[in-house]
């Protein structure tokens, strides 16, 4: 299992969102580059990276952070947040970005997935937030009327590979992923999942490993010191 730290961003800091609300915003650091140096000298080969104000309004503000961190680190980078067009698609991918995970726009506009798939394949994702069942969009502001499992029997047959599917409810919280749902996510679908919300400490990462889920994304738990990094990569293996 491929273990993300993440960096959200917010006016080029990096912060946390407390279960997706805007107005419950830890920012942790002014200089994100630093934040994923330390990952990389930790020994990570991935990042996880979302514009929380791009979620919102469907632009790339935070992009030169982006740029940087895929031109100065040899880490794999993946973004999200607010790409609802091939042309921001392939602004970041010009911009050294390896994936692109496409939230809302893969809901509200599936012909634009289904370009963006058939163009890039692989380096592109799909971010199944899930709010009390249903799959939250535009930064978490709304909920479509889609489930969860018709959202992914859909990206099954779209042909997306790699879906980061986050419990809202579990985000931020410190405590505990959503053993349950990841579980029954990796027998009934034949997609590489992530784990997203709440990967607490280190008995998380271990029970998310068993599940062979392809990735898990650790945010809080990296900046308030719940979980050493190092640590983290080496269970995730």
């Amino acid at each position: 299992m491929i273990l993300l730290p993440a960096i959200d961003l917010y006016e080029k800091k990096a912060v946390r969102l407390y279960k997706g609300d805007y107005q419950n915003m830890t920012v942790y650091s002014e200089n994100p580059m630093e934040i994923a140096r330390d990952f990389e000298n930790c020994g990570a080969k991935y990042i996880h990276m979302v514009d929380l104000e791009g979620a919102k309004d469907g632009t790339t503000p935070n992009l030169a952070i982006v740029e940087q961190v895929a031109e100065e680190t040899s880490l794999f980078v993946e973004i999200g947040g607010g790409i609802r067009s091939m042309e921001t698609v392939e602004r970041y991918l010009a911009a050294g970005v390896s994936r692109v995970i496409l939230g809302t726009a893969a809901v509200k506009d599936p012909a634009f997935l289904r370009e963006a798939v058939g163009k890039y394949g692989a380096k592109i994702a799909v971010g199944a937030d899930v709010k009390d069942g249903k799959i939250a969009i535009r930064g978490w502001l709304e909920t479509a009327d889609v489930t969860l499992e018709d959202f992914l029997a859909q990206m099954e047959a779209i042909g997306v590979k790699n879906v980061i599917c986050t419990d809202i409810s579990k985000d931020g919280a410190m405590r505990g992923t959503n053993l349950a749902l990841y579980q029954e996510l990796s027998e009934k679908y034949a997609l590489d999942i992530t784990a997203s919300g709440g990967v607490s400490n280190l008995d998380d990462v271990k029970q998310l490993r068993a599940m062979d889920l392809y990735g898990a994304i650790i945010g809080k738990a990296y900046y308030t010191g719940a979980i050493d990094l190092k640590e983290a990569l080496e269970a995730a293996k």
